[in-house]
């Protein structure tokens, strides 16, 4: 790991929120393909149901 000096605690905690937003982010698309997902099987279902 490079030298960071007196900017260390400045440059690791940005890379910590970064790692922590793309997780978030990684996370919340997951949980919306589910659910979208989800939707568009019934909607598929009620399709072949109804036509």
């Amino acid at each position: 790991m490079p030298d960071l000096g007196k900017y260390a605690d400045a440059v690791l905690s940005a890379y910590a929120a970064s790692l922590v937003l793309l997780v978030g982010i990684v996370a919340l698309s997951l949980w919306r393909g589910r659910r979208v997902r989800a939707e568009m099987q019934d909607v598929e279902r009620r399709s072949k149901r109804d036509g």
